[in-house]
């Protein structure tokens, strides 16, 4: 059993080491896509004593700006931090806050790299039908790499207990007589060390991957599969109304007020009786931290309030996967562990490769070199 595992082990290595290669590069990069691109992109407010415009005037402002696009206003918990309007996905245009003036985009080049590592780590950059090749290609070679590490934790598990042999494959080791003994080792303890952050980036990958496996996260918790809806961020745009006169500061006012500790507050446009607020107190990508309230349009009272925890369980558990996938969800200190675990598959699947080379061939190579000189 074990050398079928292990003959196993190698050819699917072999099979999708190309492909395991990109989506851990592409992944590295993307490590803090959403901290550099927000970075990049968003200009930085003059302070100048003045008093920051009322909210009502500035998403009047922001329908202007953009034709009556606007779906929503951002704001950051920040003096210096622009207002953004937001206008389909990913579209903002940049407020003053305290004058209403509209600051140049910027961050363009960032912006478009980063679309470009995205696409190449989920299609392989391709579009038109052969979008669907690529997603199939690496939806394929990440089930790959969920058995190479089942069956690497097998192949690892040593057959004596004993700390001595423990230990040489926990550990790095400095007396290798040669190049092939230290890619093994370091193929043993890379595996080893990263096995858990790996195998949850992999299994949600999975899960994103395939229609099914997201389908049995909902049927593990007894649940009908379905599809998540991002919550709707605004009203019909582009009806050229202007806004009608509302309590949308004291409705900010009051969000705030029950949570504290938020970074950003979109509210939804147009604003009528009803004011739509998501407060986010995390990073802007974890679910957990955004609560969505309603409040009265005239007096700025809570109408109701929504969050993370009124979803049902397998919709918690889709949505946790989707942002595990990055270690998003727990926030800065999670991108960084996923981001290493993606290093550490790089430096795996060289080593695997190397190995596989010395053992496949290198002695072929040598060979035919000996029969050549005879």
């Amino acid at each position: 059993m074990r050398k079928v595992i292990f003959w196993s082990h190698l050819s699917v290595g072999l099979a999708t080491a190309l492909v395991v290669l990109m989506l851990s590069v592409t992944g590295v990069l993307l490590t803090y896509e959403l901290q550099i691109t927000r970075w990049a992109k968003t200009p930085v407010v003059a302070l100048t004593g003045q008093d920051a415009l009322p909210m009502d005037e500035l998403a009047e402002i922001a329908r202007l700006e953009t034709g009556g696009r606007a779906t929503a206003l951002e704001i950051t918990n920040s003096p210096n931090a622009p207002v953004a309007a937001l206008a389909g996905r990913g579209a903002k245009t940049f407020l003053d806050p305290y004058t209403g003036a509209v600051f140049p985009a910027q961050g363009a080049g960032i912006a478009a790299f980063f679309q470009t590592v995205e696409r190449l780590h989920r299609w392989f950059a391709l579009s038109g039908e052969g979008r669907d090749i690529g997603r199939a290609v690496t939806g394929a070679a990440n089930l790959g790499f969920l058995f190479l590490l089942v069956s690497g934790l097998y192949l690892w598990w040593p057959r004596s207990l004993k700390w001595r042999i423990l230990r040489m494959n926990l550990w790095f080791r400095r007396d290798l007589p040669n190049s092939k003994a230290r890619d093994y080792n370091w193929h043993h303890v890379f595996g080893f060390w990263a096995l858990v952050p790996l195998l949850a980036i992999v299994l949600s990958g999975v899960v994103i991957s395939y229609p099914w496996a997201s389908d049995t996260v909902f049927r593990l918790y007894g649940e009908a599969p379905s599809k998540l809806r991002r919550p709707a961020s605004g009203g019909q745009a582009g009806s050229g109304a202007p806004a009608e006169a509302t309590g949308l500061d004291l409705a900010l006012l009051q969000a705030g007020a029950i949570l504290p500790d938020w970074q950003r507050m979109q509210v939804a446009l147009p604003v009528g009786d009803r004011i739509k607020v998501t407060v986010d107190s995390g990073t802007g990508r974890q679910p957990a931290k955004q609560v969505r309230m309603t409040f009265d349009g005239e007096t700025g009272g809570l109408v109701q309030r929504t969050g993370f925890e009124d979803r049902t369980s397998g919709q918690q558990a889709r949505i946790f996967l989707r942002f595990l996938h990055t270690g998003e969800v727990y926030g800065l200190w999670g991108q960084t562990l996923a981001g290493l675990a993606a290093a550490v598959a790089i430096l795996m699947a060289y080593t695997g490769v190397a190995l596989s080379y010395r053992r496949l061939l290198q002695p072929l190579l040598k060979r035919r070199r000996k029969a050549h000189l005879g």
